[in-house]
């Protein structure tokens, strides 16, 4: 009984420190993809600044304003796209404070757990 509480205590301090590299991992998981979103909102700012100035050379020539046209609409597209990207990353970043809370809870049974066993280790020695 005794060697099973100590097995029970030794996973449970495994589960603690295995929890708590998790949320290491999740925090630095956080901010990069706040980073990486701050970015893609820098590059669609620009997008729209590039497609505005395009569309203003349009007026040019014919020709030139049927190529800029084009080119606009491809601008269009990629910031649509990196538009969901940025949504993407939105997302991204509340699953991983979703796991972020869940490894906190684990972490937080896991501390009630070794409670537990400590407990059950006193009764079973006395």
């Amino acid at each position: 009984m005794k060697d099973l509480a100590n097995e029970t205590a030794r996973a449970t301090s495994d589960i603690a420190a295995k929890v708590e590299a998790i949320q290491e991992d999740t925090n630095e998981a956080v901010e990069s993809i706040a980073r990486i979103n701050e970015i893609i909102h820098r590059i669609a700012d620009l997008q729209s600044t590039i497609a505005s100035a395009v569309e203003q050379q349009a007026a040019t020539t014919d020709e030139i304003g049927r190529n800029v046209a084009e080119a606009a609409a491809g601008t269009h597209e990629i910031a649509d796209n990196i538009a969901g990207v940025a949504d993407a990353a939105n997302s991204t970043a509340g699953a991983v404070t979703s796991t972020q809370e869940a490894s906190t809870e684990l972490a937080r049974l896991a501390a009630h757990l070794e409670t537990l066993v400590g407990e059950f280790h006193y009764e079973v020695s006395a």
